[in-house]
């Protein structure tokens, strides 16, 4: 199924022809309107006229989070807040929010690209979809929510928390899709196996799980879990919010949204471009957004692009999975490990649950690293012995995946805090 097949099927030549007249547009915008980009291109020694088609947009300046907060709360907006409809924010754990605004026209094109991102999974008009992302500032919940409407389907607006009577609801009202943070999916998995109700009173069929990174080893969990088939949706409210790529049925990748977004692979240290196939990070360039256009954003999520013809038909680039993210990075001995390498160890290993929490502190000097992993109910034994050959050979697999020892700390199910959104995987107690 797919929902705008003269879009998303397009010759890759009228693709990069289109993608070079909006990317002209976008460029004459911003540096007419918004003067961080005017000041920085100035600084580079370029004009709007340098730029002819997408080979330029390596002239182009880079974009950070960091300068969203320089320029808090509307410095990078390109146009005045009379055209502004609706406003959003990410949750940073560090300094101020950055404040992301749409136009009418944003909105729009927002929906649209989610009314096809669900399409891809196999969704239609007459389902009925549980939006259990967080609705509010964070841009997951309502972005599926009006993805959905676009599209003619029904939208039960739960947001995040309050399981009990997400379960409830899913059982009464009969949703067929779910749409929520993957880390929550499991934790619902959970909550439906321990509510009592038969699994064949729930509807569920698929799930459009995103805004965290998340292994092939937890989509197979999931899908066991919850009895569905388990989708990627990809985006970050800086670039749009969710929709910004999303997989298709054959799920080798997810296909982006190429008439709106130019995505780049580059080295994060050299800040060169990557050839196709190689791992770096993610740069997109907008080039449709009327209310916050962006230049080259970098996303810090690690990731690498596929070119190839895929058999859906769609002609858009791949992205494939987010492996982690760059600033996510935990250098521990000289070491370094992203935690989506120990999830990978848990979820082949079937004596644990996938819960786990990473603490890394610094003793005498020297950086440790502890794991917390719950044993799965059936593993968990009051034998000594066998929980110790259990923490034995994770240790074990665990070092010959990250190159480093780390102590293992085995914990009784249901130990470990559970997320209602993104979940909380790392503390890092070092004063780095």
């Amino acid at each position: 199924m797919i929902w705008n097949e003269p879009m998303e099927c397009m010759s890759r030549e009228a693709l990069r022809k289109l993608q070079g007249e909006r990317l002209r547009s976008v460029v004459e915008r911003v540096y007419h309107n918004t003067p961080f980009y005017r000041r920085k291109m100035q600084q580079m020694g370029i004009a709007p006229s340098d730029i002819r088609g997408v080979e330029d947009i390596v002239k182009l300046p880079f974009t950070t989070k960091q300068d969203f907060r320089d320029n808090y709360p509307y410095g990078l907006f390109a146009t005045p807040m009379s055209e502004i409809v609706r406003l959003h924010a990410s949750s940073g754990t560090t300094g101020q929010p950055t404040v992301v605004g749409y136009t009418r026209r944003d909105l729009q094109a927002w929906s649209e690209m989610v009314a096809r991102s669900l399409t891809s999974y196999g969704a239609h008009h007459n389902d009925i979809f549980s939006v259990a992302y967080g609705y509010g500032l964070f841009t997951g919940g309502l972005g599926l929510h009006y993805g959905v409407e676009h599209m003619g389907g029904a939208v039960i607006p739960m947001s995040s928390g309050n399981t009990a009577k997400q379960i409830q609801l899913m059982r009464d009202f009969g949703p067929t899709v779910l749409c929520c943070t993957p880390s929550y999916a499991l934790y619902l998995g959970e909550a439906m196996r321990d509510s009592g109700y038969p699994r064949e009173e729930f509807k569920l069929r698929i799930g459009a799980f995103g805004a965290e990174p998340w292994s092939p080893q937890m989509r197979l969990q999931i899908e066991r879990s919850l009895g569905i088939k388990a989708y990627d949706i990809y985006g970050l409210s800086e670039v749009m919010g969710p929709g910004v790529s999303y997989e298709c049925q054959h799920q080798n990748g997810s296909h982006v949204h190429e008439d709106h977004f130019i995505p780049e692979i580059i080295d994060p240290q050299t800040l060169q471009p990557l050839p196709e196939g190689e791992t770096g990070e993610l740069v997109f360039t907008t080039i449709t957004k009327e209310g916050l256009p962006l230049l080259r954003y970098r996303t810090k999520d690690l990731s690498s692009l596929m070119g190839e013809e895929c058999p859906c038909g769609r002609t858009f680039v791949r992205m494939g999975r987010i492996t982690g993210r760059s600033d996510d990075m935990l250098i521990i001995r000289g070491v370094n490990v992203f935690p989506s390498q120990v999830e990978s160890v848990l979820l082949e290993m079937k004596e644990f649950a996938p819960h786990y929490l990473i603490v890394v502190d610094r003793v005498n000097n020297l950086d440790t690293m502890q794991v917390q992993v719950e044993v799965g109910q059936e593993y968990f034994s009051d034998e000594m012995s066998v929980m110790l050959e259990m923490k034995r050979r994770l240790a074990h697999r665990l070092q010959s995946v990250l190159g480093i020892s780390a102590e293992v700390r085995l914990v009784e199910p249901n130990t470990i805090a559970r997320s209602e959104g993104k979940a909380k995987r790392v503390v890092d107690n070092r004063n780095i």
